[in-house]
């Protein structure tokens, strides 16, 4: 088990044949996703990230996990598990200086007429402050390797937090592929990966399991071994869109002659595609691919620009958001980088703090307010909600009649807004007084945090 921050730097790797390093190149039109599912993608994570084929599971412990697959000795295949978790899914308690938590991870592999391979382990995640027990992103690592046979496996895996009674399951289908001589793997994904020279060596990387990359920011890093070639081969090597537009383009050089070849293909984004990626190596019936996305952050899947700065219109930017507004596409990269760094309240931690709490509470007003008809976050309440917090105190009158009234208390701030149905349609509107004490009050605390 390892941790890593959000943004880790690729380091070369040693012991590797060749190295691929490119540019994205937009080829043909880009029709983004539309508003209803920019917002699946944004409150089902766990949806979204099976769609690309990763074991996920939401609440109450949340989790993406992948299977990647590569040849071992004689016959056999190596399976590398892994797991991506956040430090907020975890019951963390104070032990000396630290906070400390404690989580089981069970793992099985069944196939049909064989026993499974099945097992346990329980690992300790220690962090040194109780601000870090609140990551919103990626920030535990669990890597497990195993030894199969090939064939169809039923994955199943279970997480739970041993400081509570929290635990969530997912489970797959995946297929452990066999290798001939001149056969070539699927692209991993990671942040770290050093080549081997035979397929008794143990795979050494630090899998990617979301095989997610930020808007602007990361590098994609993908590992390719080639097996047993007879000569000299040249693979060619394509990233794919959502519309199936070529948006990167090589070429992987093996030498041939030797048990296992290793290449890594580095992708530095400068004009970056957003959204789901497929990596394909190989052509024909021979090729092999992976997803992998291109997302504003980890902690929330966002893939379309315009929705992004559409769903920021109450983080109270307005300024800095206008300029993302109006950027053209060439800048847009650039801007973001630079909104998510202006706008963090805490540099030295690699996520932002803000935004992460601004995305929370959109999915809370959107999971709590469906009885108006529109999203949740696009009325009053949701509006509220979104920027002041849940209220302290909470007072409906006449639920369910003509002039139904809900009254919100803000300790804290020393107000109270009134909600008022005025048509008998169930549309709660904040009443005149209470929107203009609402605005003076949030312009008040947009002071303050300056």
């Amino acid at each position: 088990m390892r941790r890593i921050a959000h943004r880790l730097l690729t380091i070369a790797v040693a012991g590797v044949v060749g190295s691929g390093c490119g540019s994205w190149k937009r080829v043909g039109s880009q029709e983004g996703p539309a508003p209803s599912e920019t917002l699946t993608q944004l409150f089902d994570l766990a949806g979204f990230y099976r769609k690309l084929g990763r074991l996920a599971a939401a609440q109450p412990l949340p989790f993406v996990g992948s299977v990647a697959f590569a040849a071992g000795p004689a016959d056999s295949v190596v399976a590398l598990f892994g797991l991506s978790l956040e430090n907020r899914a975890f019951s963390f308690q104070r032990e000396g200086r630290a906070f400390v938590a404690r989580y089981r991870v069970s793992l099985s592999f069944a196939r049909d007429g064989a026993r499974a391979v099945a097992l346990s382990r329980e690992e300790v995640v220690r962090v040194a402050t109780f601000q870090e027990t609140q990551r919103a992103e990626e920030s535990v690592l669990f890597q497990q390797t195993l030894r199969l046979t090939p064939g169809a496996y039923k994955v199943v895996v279970s997480v739970r937090d041993m400081g509570s009674s929290s635990e969530s399951r997912a489970s797959g289908d995946f297929t452990a592929p066999r290798y001939a001589g001149g056969s070539i793997s699927a692209p991993i994904l990671a942040y770290q990966a050093t080549g081997r020279g035979k397929l008794s060596d143990p795979l050494a990387l630090v899998l990617n399991s979301r095989g997610a990359v930020a808007y602007g920011g990361d590098t994609l890093l993908a590992y390719v071994e080639g097996y047993n070639l007879p000569a000299a081969s040249v693979v060619p090597f394509e990233v794919h869109d959502e519309q199936q537009n070529i948006v990167f383009r090589d070429s992987l050089r093996f030498r041939g002659g030797r048990p296992v070849e290793s290449q890594v293909i580095r992708i530095a984004p400068d004009s970056v595609s957003l959204g789901e990626l497929r990596l394909v190596v190989g052509k024909g019936a021979p090729a092999r691919e992976v997803s992998a996305l291109v997302s504003f952050s980890q902690a929330w899947v966002v893939t379309n620009f315009d929705e992004m700065v559409d769903l920021l219109r109450y983080f109270g930017e307005n300024r800095r958001l206008a300029v993302l507004r109006k950027a053209p596409a060439a800048d847009r990269s650039r801007l973001w980088r630079d909104f998510y760094k202006e706008t963090d309240p805490n540099p030295s931690t690699p996520e932002n703090e803000a935004l992460n709490q601004y995305f929370g509470r959109l999915g809370a007003a959107n999971r709590q307010f469906t009885d108006e008809g529109v999203p949740g976050w696009r009325t009053d309440r949701g509006e509220v909600f979104i920027q002041l917090g849940p209220p302290d105190e909470s007072v409906e009158s006449t639920p369910g009649q003509v002039g139904r009234i809900v009254r919100w208390a803000y300790l804290t701030q020393r107000i109270a807004l009134y909600f008022q149905d005025e048509t008998g349609f169930g549309r709660l509107r904040l009443t005149p007084g209470s929107r203009a004490e609402f605005e003076r009050t949030i312009n008040r605390v947009r002071r303050q945090e300056r």
